[in-house]
């Protein structure tokens, strides 16, 4: 039984194994290995031709979307922020114009020969700007200074003689009249408020190069020590400031007027330009204006540097003071330390110049000075620097 058995089970075994493949079903099964691996290999090559696609298409999509964003509105306007502010304050700004006939020895031998004298005429060529509507003008005054002739052309194109009503050398402001009226002016602003960073434009005449529109920051606030002058002080600005630039606006976002250029680092533009605060310049012209000069203030000390090892207090020592000044009359003497100056505190000689520029006439302030070792708080009444 058992015998018979087994030949069953192996039958049933070798039947149901899987036959042998035909040639033909072989040769079918190797065609389709080849097309498998034949498309798996071009899918290697154009699989980074085609993410490239997807890319390209995906980065013109951004830029299309950046393109159409800058022509919205809120980008748009900033790019009319430049142009707007060129119309606005362009036509307040003139190009000053400074003649002198020098006098050359063949002058003065045609003169003494009884010929008329040609000369050479010296010109100085700058800007202004517009701060009345009845024709006063803001310029520098090394722009004007011993100058025989002022012209003054006008955005219009319109041409005026001007004439100096005051300067003041120490600030380098000058102010003229010329005989118009209902002119565009530019509007003081408050240069106290300006802060390291700000955007700012200036606006002249660089080379001869009407209205002139530069860009740039405020690099500084409260530069001395620029010029020899110690009472005057700059905001220092990267807006390129060129030869006959001098004179002319440094303005804010507003249009509004923060500054005078004045001054530049060398002869050529290195990034490094000055302007003249705008409540300095306010001050001088509007003094200009009510009395033909300025005034400012007085104390009658002659000040010195303190020596760090001198004295364990930093300030300005007073080496001397005038019979009858402001300075004598309060109890100042010599060998005090002055230390500050109505609560500000005061290291060097400049700034205590600068704020005595500042302080209004008859005001009293307080000084605070250091007498023997011992500190002590004096009230003095501010005097009128004399003339000279």
């Amino acid at each position: 039984m058992w015998d018979s058995l087994v030949p069953d089970k192996v039958s049933d075994v070798f039947q149901a194994s899987p036959s042998p493949l035909s040639p033909s079903q072989a040769a079918n099964r190797r065609t389709l290995y080849l097309v498998l691996g034949f498309l798996g290999f071009m899918a290697m090559i154009l699989w980074p031709s085609f993410m490239g696609q997807i890319h390209y298409q995906r980065t013109r999509s951004e830029l299309r979307a950046i393109r159409d964003a800058a022509a919205g509105a809120e980008l748009a306007s900033v790019g009319k922020l430049f142009t707007t502010l060129a119309r606005v304050i362009g036509p307040s700004v003139v190009n000053v114009t400074s003649k002198q006939r020098i006098r050359s020895l063949d002058d003065e031998i045609a003169a003494f020969h009884g010929d008329v004298p040609q000369g050479i005429i010296s010109e100085s060529v700058g800007s202004g700007v517009i701060v009345e509507s009845g024709g006063i003008i803001i310029t520098n005054y090394h722009m004007v200074a011993n100058f025989e002739e002022i012209d003054v052309q006008l955005a219009d194109g319109r041409r005026f003689d001007g004439e100096l009503l005051g300067a003041d050398p120490a600030s380098d402001l000058a102010v003229l009249k010329i005989a118009a009226e209902n002119l565009p002016t530019a509007e003081w602003g408050d240069s106290d408020s300006v802060e390291v960073g700000e955007m700012v434009w200036a606006i002249g005449n660089p080379f001869g190069l009407d209205r002139t529109l530069t860009y740039g920051i405020v690099s500084g606030i409260g530069r001395t020590g620029v010029t020899d002058n110690p009472i005057q002080e700059f905001l220092q600005t990267d807006a390129s400031i060129n030869p006959g630039n001098s004179g002319g606006p440094l303005v804010d976002v507003h249009g509004r007027i923060m500054g005078i250029t004045t001054a530049m680092v060398g002869r050529d533009y290195r990034g490094i330009g000055f302007a003249i605060p705008s409540n300095t310049a306010k001050n001088v012209c509007q003094d200009i204006r009510v009395s033909g000069h300025v005034e400012r203030g007085y104390l009658g000390i002659d000040m010195r540097p303190l020596s760090p090892q001198a004295t364990r207090w930093r300030g300005i020592l007073v080496a001397g003071v005038e019979p009858q000044s402001p300075a004598a009359m309060a109890g100042i003497q010599p060998g005090d330390v002055i230390v500050g100056f109505n609560g500000r505190e005061i290291n060097e000689a400049n700034r205590l110049a600068l704020l005595l520029t500042r302080a209004l006439i008859g005001n009293e302030i307080s000084l605070d000075i250091v007498r023997d070792n011992e500190p002590k708080q004096i009230l003095v009444r501010i005097g009128r620097r004399p003339r000279d």
